[in-house]
C-alpha cells in the first residue's frame, strides 16, 4: 500500500449555516437523557447570545477541529457568537493553522497497522490521518514567524495574533479560526501552547537564536485573561472538552478575587464532554463542583455527556438560525491590549 492510497479522502468540515437544526433541537427539548441535556445547553447558549453584557469564552480541547468542526468554530467567531477563545495548542496549530497553510486532514481507520503508518510517515488521530511531513512544514512556519519577532516575552495571545497576521498575506485556505479571530479582534489564548506542533518550531527558533529568541509567558496569559474577566464582569463559558483550557478560563474568577477585585462567577456555562466523573476529575470537575470553588454560577449551567462532533453541529446550527448573534455588539477584546501586551 502506497502513501497516496492512505491519504486519499479528505475530512470535510461541516457548514452549520447550510442546514437548519431548529426542529431537531426543539424536538429534543421534550425528550430525555442526552437529547434533553443538549437542548437545555443550546438554550443556555442562546441566553448568552441574547445578553448584551455577556462576554462569551469558547474553550477547546481534543481533536474536534481535525474531525470536521473547524469551519464551525471559525463561523462562531465570524458571526459574533464568541468573544474570546482558550484552546489547546494542537487545536490552533496542528489543526487550524495547519489547514490554513494548505494542508489537509484525511479520513482514516482505527483498523490499521500503525507500524505501516509510521513507515509512511503518517500520524493517526483515531480515524484521521495526517501527513507528518506536512506537520513539519507547519513547524517550520512557526519557526519563521518567531524569527521575525523582537526577542522578548510574549503571551500566547500575542504570538497567535502574529500567526493570524501572517495568514492575512500567506494563507492558502481562507477563513481559518486563527485568521478570522485576528481579523475580528477576538483573542486566542493557548496556556499550554508548546504542547503541540508549535513546540517543535519554537525550540528550533531558540536553538537558531540562542542569544536573541522569544519566550512564551504563561503567567502573562493568565493575567491577560483575568483582566478580561475583571473588565467584562458578565461572562459565559462554552466548553468543548475540558482540561487546561476549561480550568484556565474558570480560574480567572479566583485570580481576580485574589487580586482584590469583586467579580461575578461565570454566569453561564455549558460543557460538552465524554469524561467520567467517578475519578474526581471529569476533565477539570463538573460545573456543579466548580461552584464550590466560586468559579461557575449554577443558575444556567449544563453538562452534556456526548462526543462533541455528534451534538455541536446541531447546537450551533440552531444558534445561527435563531439569529440572536445578529443583535450582539462585537466585544473586540484584542483592542483591550496595546502592542506590548496587557494593559497595566
Amino acid at each position: 500500500m502506497h502513501k497516496r492510497d492512505l491519504l486519499k479522502e479528505t475530512i470535510r468540515h461541516i457548514d452549520v449555516t447550510s442546514f437548519d437544526a431548529t426542529p431537531i433541537i426543539d424536538a429534543m427539548r421534550d425528550m430525555a437523557f442526552t437529547s434533553r441535556d443538549t437542548a437545555v445547553a443550546t438554550d443556555i447558549l442562546g441566553r448568552m447570545l441574547a445578553d448584551p453584557d455577556c462576554t462569551i469564552i469558547l474553550t477547546l480541547a481534543g481533536s474536534t477541529s481535525a474531525a470536521g468542526c473547524m469551519q464551525l468554530y471559525a463561523d462562531m467567531v465570524r458571526y459574533g457568537m464568541v468573544d474570546v477563545v482558550v484552546a489547546t495548542g494542537a487545536s490552533i496549530v496542528d489543526m487550524d493553522f495547519f489547514e490554513a497553510l494548505g494542508f489537509k486532514h484525511y479520513k482514516g481507520s482505527t483498523r490499521v497497522d500503525d507500524n505501516l503508518l509510521r513507515e509512511h510517515y503518517i500520524d493517526r488521530i483515531y480515524d484521521i490521518y495526517i501527513d507528518e511531513q506536512e506537520l513539519q512544514a507547519c513547524d517550520a512556519t512557526i519557526t519563521a514567524i518567531a524569527d521575525t519577532l523582537a526577542p522578548r516575552a510574549y503571551s500566547s495571545r500575542e504570538f497567535i495574533a502574529a500567526m493570524g497576521r501572517y495568514l492575512t498575506e500567506h494563507a492558502v485556505k481562507q477563513h481559518s479560526l486563527v485568521q478570522t479571530a485576528y481579523e475580528c479582534g477576538v483573542p486566542i489564548f493557548c496556556p499550554a501552547f508548546v504542547d503541540s506542533s508549535a513546540g517543535f518550531g519554537l525550540v528550533k527558533h531558540r536553538v537558531k537564536n540562542p542569544q536573541r529568541h522569544i519566550m512564551l509567558d504563561a503567567i502573562k496569559d493568565f493575567h491577560e485573561l483575568t483582566q478580561i474577566k475583571i473588565a467584562a464582569q458578565s461572562t459565559g463559558l462554552f466548553m468543548v472538552g475540558g482540561g487546561v483550557p476549561k480550568n484556565f478560563a474558570q480560574d480567572t474568577v479566583v485570580c481576580a478575587e485574589i487580586l482584590g477585585h469583586a467579580v461575578k462567577m461565570h454566569q453561564y456555562a455549558v460543557q460538552i464532554t465524554v469524561a467520567d466523573v467517578r475519578d474526581g476529575a471529569c476533565s477539570s470537575s463538573t460545573l456543579q463542583e466548580a461552584a464550590s470553588w466560586g468559579k461557575v454560577d449554577t443558575t444556567y449551567e449544563q453538562m452534556v455527556f456526548a462526543e462533541a462532533t455528534s451534538v455541536l453541529p446541531l447546537m450551533i446550527s440552531y444558534a445561527y438560525h435563531r439569529g440572536e448573534w445578529r443583535r450582539r455588539p462585537r466585544q473586540a477584546w484584542s483592542a483591550f491590549f496595546d502592542g506590548d501586551g496587557a494593559q497595566p
